[in-house]
C-alpha cells in the first residue's frame, strides 16, 4: 500500500546541496570513503551487492556474470578522461536506450552533468572503491554510494560502457541509476525525459511536431530563455531505420538537441530559424540555411520535441523568466481517496484536492499560462513486488466560492475548465493549461477506482501560482450538549425511556458497560435498516469514557439520555450515507458522513480511519461507525479540556492531536 502523507502542503523545490545520503548505514559518502582509507579496503555496498538480486529480479543472467573493479579490467582506468561526452556512451546487452539518450543530453550541460557526476573523483590518490552521484526523486536531491564492482563477461562491461576502455563514469552512472530503481532489469523500458526529470529536477513536455499549438515558436523561445533542455528526434518506422540517413543529412531515431532560435530579416521579411545540434558533430542539416534551419524545414522534417523545463534552483544566476515551481505529495488509498477518473461519479469526488490561485496574467496576455505535471512514485523500483505503471490524469475545475472537499453533486453539474490530455500509464504526465486568473481546484487521478500509490504533483507557473490542498486541515464543529431535564420537565416519551434505564440499571440508576450492551443491541436490533451484528462491548466501553463525568465507570440517567440524542442523530447520518440502501456505507461516503456529524478530517486520518474500520469491500458497519464517531469526540474533549488547563499545549495544533490519538 502507499505512504500516507501527514503534510501535504505545498512544498519548494529543494537545493541539490542538500542531497540526502541514502545508505543504510546512515553514513555520507565522505564518511564511507574515509572509514574505508583508515582501514586500508576496498568499499563493498552491501545495499547493493555483486550477485543476481541487483542485476535480475524476474529471469536468470543469460551468461555467467563476474563482477570486477574498473582495475581488475584494465591496467590504468580512469574516472573521465578528455570531458564527458556523448562518445562515452555506448550501449551493452539491456534494453535501456532511453537512458543513455538521457545522459548523452547531459553531457551538453556542463552544469547539470557536474551535479549528477561529482567531478571530484578518480582512481588515483585516495581510491577506495566507492562512488556516488546524485539524483532527484520526487521533490528530493537524494545521493547514491556505490562501489565500483561491474558485471563483466570475458574483461568486458556487459552494459553501459565507454568507446574509450579505461573510461568508467558512464558504467557506474548506470550502476547508481540501477541501485536507485532496485536492479539492472528495472532499466528496461522507459521514456528519455524520465531519466532526464531525475538528472535535473525539471518537468518535462513532449510535443508532436505536426500537432504543436499555434505559438509552438514561442514556447520553444521561452523554454531556451529559462534554460530548459531540448531535444527533438524524427521516427523510424522499423528498426532497420535506426541511424539512417535522410537525403538532407539527419539521422533518424537520433536525438538532436536544439540550442536555439532567432527570427532574422530576409528579403523584407521575417524568416524564423531553428538551431538543432547532432551530438556527434558530423552529419548535418544540408538544406537552406546550412546548420541552422527554417522553423517550417524543422516542422516538416522532424516529427518529435521533447522539453526538460528546470526549476529555478538549477538554473544560472543569468538565466532570465525562471519558473515558479511548487510541489504537492499525496497518496491514492483504497477505499477513501483512490476514485478514478470522472467516469466512475460516485468516487471521483474522494479523491484528493489541490486549490490554485492565478492572480497574475502573463506578460501581454490575458490568460496565466503553468504546466501541471502529476507523478506516480517509486512503481519502476515496485516492478520486482508486481507492480506495473498505472494508468494516470487530472482534471481541473474553476473552484466555487465556498471551502473545503468538493462534493459529488459538485462534477455532476460542472464540467472541467481543463484536463490532461489523456490518461497514460507513463510515470508522468504532463501538459500546458493556459486559464483566465480565478481559483481553481486540480483533482489528481488513477483512471480506475481503487487503485494505490503514491504521486507527486508540481505546478510550473509563468508567473507566481498559489496552491494549497483543500484538504489539509482539521475542522470540529459539535453542538454543545442540552442541559439535564429535571423529572418534572421530562415528557412522556422521556418519563418512559427513563422507567426502561432504571430497569435494566436497579436502585443506583448507573449501567455498566455491559448492561450498556445489552441496551443498545436490544433496542438497535429492532432497527430493520442497517446491516450489523451487534454493538461491540469496546464501544460500549468508548462511549462511557466519553459520556461519563463522575469518573465512576458508569452513566447515569442523563448521561445517557444525552448519548442517546447523540446516537439518534448518527444513526440518522448513517442511514443517509447508505446510498445503496444495503445497510452498510461504503467507506468513500465516510467523509461526507463525518462533515455531517461535524467533523471535518484531513486525508492523512480520513485514510487511517478507512484502514482501521473499513473490510476488504470498502464497507463500514454501523458498530465501526459508532466507535469511529465516539473516539473522534473524546479526542475532541480532551483536547479542548488540556487547553484550557495548560496554554503551552495550545502549540500542539488540533490536527496533530487528533491525528496522534487516532493513532492509539
Amino acid at each position: 500500500m502507499p505512504y500516507t502523507y501527514r503534510d501535504s502542503r505545498p512544498r519548494s523545490p529543494p537545493l541539490p546541496q542538500s542531497a540526502h545520503a541514502t545508505h543504510s548505514s546512515g553514513q555520507t559518502y565522505e564518511e564511507l570513503k574515509c572509514q574505508c582509507q583508515q582501514k586500508g579496503t576496498l568499499f563493498e555496498d552491501c545495499d547493493f551487492p555483486a550477485n543476481i538480486s541487483s542485476l535480475f529480479y524476474s529471469e536468470k543472467p543469460p551468461i555467467p556474470f563476474v563482477w570486477k573493479r574498473p582495475g581488475e579490467i584494465v591496467k590504468n582506468p580512469q574516472f573521465i578522461t578528455g570531458g564527458a561526452t556523448r562518445t562515452d556512451i555506448c550501449q551493452g546487452d539491456l534494453g535501456d536506450c532511453w537512458l543513455l539518450a538521457a545522459i548523452a543530453s547531459l553531457t551538453l550541460n556542463e552544469k547539470t552533468l557536474a551535479r549528477v557526476v561529482p567531478q571530484d573523483q578518480n582512481f588515483g590518490l585516495g581510491y577506495a572503491g566507492i562512488f556516488h552521484f546524485q539524483f532527484w526523486q520526487h521533490n528530493e536531491w537524494l545521493d547514491i554510494v556505490i562501489d565500483d564492482r561491474l558485471p563483466t563477461f570475458k574483461d568486458r562491461l556487459v552494459f553501459l560502457h565507454s568507446s574509450e576502455h579505461n573510461e568508467f563514469w558512464s558504467a557506474l552512472l548506470e550502476k547508481a541509476y540501477a541501485k536507485l530503481n532496485g536492479s539492472y532489469e528495472a532499466l528496461k523500458g522507459g521514456s528519455t525525459l524520465e531519466a532526464m526529470e531525475d538528472f535535473t529536477g525539471g518537468v518535462g513536455e513532449m510535443y508532436e511536431v505536426k500537432k504543436a499549438p499555434e505559438n509552438f515558436y514561442e514556447i520553444l523561445g521561452k523554454a531556451l530563455e529559462r534554460g530548459s533542455l531540448v531535444g527533438c528526434s524524427i521516427d523510424t518506422s522499423s528498426a532497420a531505420e535506426s541511424e539512417a540517413r535522410t537525403p538532407f543529412g539527419l539521422i533518424k531515431g537520433h536525438a538532436y538537441s536544439v540550442t536555439g532560435i532567432d527570427e532574422v530579416s530576409y528579403r523584407g521579411r521575417k524568416v524564423q530559424l531553428v538551431r538543432p545540434r547532432n551530438p556527434w558533430g558530423q552529419v548535418e542539416w544540408n538544406g537552406r540555411w546550412s546548420d541552422k534551419m527554417n522553423f517550417e524545414d524543422f516542422k516538416t522534417h522532424f516529427d518529435k520535441v521533447e522539453i526538460c523545463n528546470l526549476t529555478p534552483d538549477a538554473l544560472g544566476d543569468n538565466a532570465t523568466n525562471k519558473w515558479e515551481v511548487t510541489v504537492h505529495q499525496g497518496s491514492w488509498v483504497r477505499g477513501s481517496t483512490a476514485g478514478g477518473c470522472r467516469n466512475f461519479l460516485d468516487t471521483f469526488w474522494t479523491n484528493p484536492q489541490i486549490r490554485l490561485h492565478l492572480t497574475e496574467k502573463d506578460d501581454g496576455k490575458d490568460e496565466c499560462t503553468f504546466i501541471a505535471a502529476l507523478m506516480q512514485k517509486n512503481r519502476r523500483k515496485l516492478r520486482k513486488l508486481g507492480a506495473e505503471m498505472l494508468t494516470i490524469g487530472y482534471a481541473i475545475y474553476e473552484s466555487p466560492s465556498k471551502d473545503g472537499h468538493l462534493n459529488k453533486d459538485f462534477f455532476r453539474y460542472h464540467p472541467s475548465k481543463a484536463r490532461s490530455k489523456t490518461y497514460i500509464n507513463l510515470r508522468e504526465v504532463s501538459d500546458r493549461v493556459k486559464l483566465p486568473p480565478g481559483d481553481y481546484v486540480i483533482v489528481p487521478t488513477t483512471f480506475e477506482p481503487h487503485q494505490e500509490a503514491d504521486f507527486c504533483l508540481r505546478i510550473f507557473s509563468e508567473k507566481k501560482a498559489i496552491t494549497e490542498n483543500v484538504d489539509g486541515n482539521i475542522d470540529i464543529n459539535l453542538p454543545e450538549p442540552p442541559k439535564p431535564t429535571t423529572p418534572q420537565q421530562e415528557t412522556e416519551e422521556e418519563k418512559q425511556f427513563r422507567a426502561l434505564f432504571k430497569q435494566v440499571a436497579g436502585e443506583d440508576m448507573e449501567i455498566t458497560a455491559e448492561e450498556l450492551e445489552y441496551v443498545l443491541n436490544a433496542v438497535l436490533k429492532k432497527t430493520n435498516t442497517i446491516a450489523f451484528e451487534k454493538v461491540s462491548l469496546m464501544t460500549c466501553r468508548n462511549i462511557i469514557s466519553l459520556m461519563d463525568s463522575s469518573g465512576n465507570g458508569k452513566l447515569e440517567f442523563n448521561e445517557f439520555k444525552i448519548f442517546w440524542d447523540k446516537l439518534k442523530k448518527w444513526l440518522g447520518v448513517y442511514l443517509k450515507f447508505d446510498s445503496d440502501k444495503s445497510g452498510t456505507m461504503s467507506s468513500y461516503e465516510l467523509r461526507s458522513a463525518l462533515t455531517a456529524a461535524g467533523f471535518q478530517l484531513n486525508n492523512y486520518l480520513l485514510q487511517l480511519i478507512v484502514l482501521r474500520y473499513s473490510d476488504d469491500q470498502f464497507h463500514i458497519d454501523f458498530d465501526d461507525f459508532l466507535n469511529c464517531l465516539i473516539r473522534l469526540e473524546n479526542a475532541n474533549r480532551v483536547f479542548l479540556a488540556l487547553s484550557k488547563k495548560n496554554r503551552d499545549f495550545i502549540n500542539l495544533n488540533i490536527n496533530e492531536f487528533i491525528t496522534l490519538t487516532m493513532n492509539i
